[in-house]
């Protein structure tokens, strides 16, 4: 290719680029006179290159001429000072209108290293300020904001974090980079992942979304409720949206739905001993009011009851529901007892008189023989023991069993297995078909 040619192609490039540019954009030489003019100008202002080009300087057709001097000694001054200055004047548009824009110019060098003229990108200050507000936002949301922020790519994996989040998750925020969310939540990572799911198919949901979800932390998992706000991501500079992913924002509001879910299991589990204390005062036999306050208890409390008397110094298998079988059957003088092994949750509670809570360990296929070797049923993960105590008389033990589906038994459980005990005990002694 000759050097004319080469001189073309390389003549062509610079326009296309120069076109192809979102900030207006022209140069001039030493002498002031504009040497390009790019086609976001003309969008700008209305003037063509074709009218732009070859003319010195703005004076009389793009700015007034009471403010051409002013204007043309900052915008040539750049060619004597270090990196970019940046000035906002009034400049006229074809149709006599005028137009506040901000300026960025630069000097640029000749071949021998001496000035040879400026270059000056220009936009509309309002076009500008929403910018640097998005921009200024965007830094804030990262750094200041009292919720949590994370943007998820589309392969539903952190981003970016802020500093909020990073404590949310109990970690630093690079740590978090590039992880699969399974990693970071131990339980609710599937309701999470089908949110992020629906707002990159079918865009943001209409309100916030609480989830209860559970934090891999190095002292443990972390039980939270967070409100979540979600934002689908899509590229301003394709023609169509193409999705960059998520804005995920949220916020802990685990006490205050803590504090709303207590007061909702002490009003229901208050209304269950109301109606069970009704439904037993309707029964001749006391055994059978025993029978009535235990099916109360295990609505929204627990999978399993047994009930284990004691019969002298051992425990005999008197109930068990849900069986099929009426309950409670109380043990005949030739019920065999239980062969609890010392140790036993049932043997602790009695010895010390007061509630233990134990579950299976958390260690894949333990569980169904972690229940069997304590004789409960299969499935069985998490189990509280309380001692039937009635006028100073141990009558033996009442024990609730959950499956691993289910969270562990709590203190306030504790509570009200104590409550229950006592009603069922009272029931039990006042029996007389119990064995001696």
């Amino acid at each position: 290719m000759s050097a004319s040619g080469r001189g073309e192609t390389t003549d062509d490039l610079l326009a296309a680029l120069l076109d192809g540019m979102d900030a207006a954009l022209c140069a001039f030489d030493a002498d002031g006179v504009i040497t390009h003019w790019n086609r976001e100008a003309e969008r700008i202002l209305g003037w063509t290159a074709a009218e732009a080009v070859g003319r010195r300087g703005f004076a009389g057709w793009a700015v007034r001429e009471a403010d051409a001097p002013d204007v043309e000694t900052r915008l040539m001054s750049a060619q004597d000072a270090p990196g970019r200055q940046v000035h906002e004047f009034a400049l006229l548009t074809k149709d006599g209108g005028r137009v506040l824009v901000r300026t960025q110019s630069a000097g640029v060098p000749g071949a021998d290293g001496k000035p040879a003229g400026v270059y000056c990108a220009f936009s509309e200050v309002h076009a500008q300020i929403d910018l640097e507000r998005s921009i200024a936002l965007s830094e804030a949301l990262m750094d200041d904001a009292s919720w949590g922020v994370v943007l998820v790519d589309v392969d539903l994996r952190p981003a970016v974090v802020n500093a909020h989040a990073a404590r949310a998750f109990g970690t630093g925020r690079t740590a978090l980079l590039g992880r699969p969310l399974g990693e970071l939540l131990s339980q609710g990572v599937e309701e999470l992942e089908g949110a992020l799911q629906h707002v990159l198919a079918e865009g943001a949901p209409p309100a916030p979304v609480e989830l209860w979800v559970s934090v891999r932390t190095p002292e443990g998992d972390r039980r939270r409720c967070w409100r979540c706000g979600f934002l689908r991501l899509a590229s301003p500079l394709a023609e169509e949206p193409v999705p960059l992913g998520v804005g995920w924002l949220f916020q802990d509001i685990t006490e205050a739905r803590q504090v709303e879910l207590d007061a909702a299991q002490l009003r229901f589990r208050s209304n269950q001993m109301y109606r069970a204390g009704r439904a037993a005062a309707e029964c001749e036999d006391p055994a059978e009011a025993a029978a009535v306050r235990l099916e109360f208890a295990l609505a929204g409390f627990a999978d399993h009851v047994l009930v284990d008397l004691a019969v002298g110094e051992r425990l005999v298998r008197a109930a068990e529901a849900p069986s099929g079988a009426p309950l409670p059957l109380l043990p005949g003088p030739g019920a065999i007892p239980v062969r609890y092994e010392d140790g036993h949750p049932a043997l602790r509670a009695l010895d010390r008189i007061g509630p233990v809570r134990v579950s299976a360990p958390r260690t894949e296929g333990t569980a169904p023989a972690w229940a069997a070797a304590r004789h409960w049923p299969e499935g069985v993960a998490h189990a509280l023991c309380t001692v039937l105590r009635s006028r100073g008389r141990s009558l033996g033990v009442l024990t609730f069993l959950r499956g691993p589906s289910r969270p562990a038994f709590e203190r306030a459980d504790s509570l009200y297995a104590e409550e229950i005990a006592s009603r069922v005990a009272s029931d039990l002694a006042a029996t007389t078909t119990t064995a001696p």
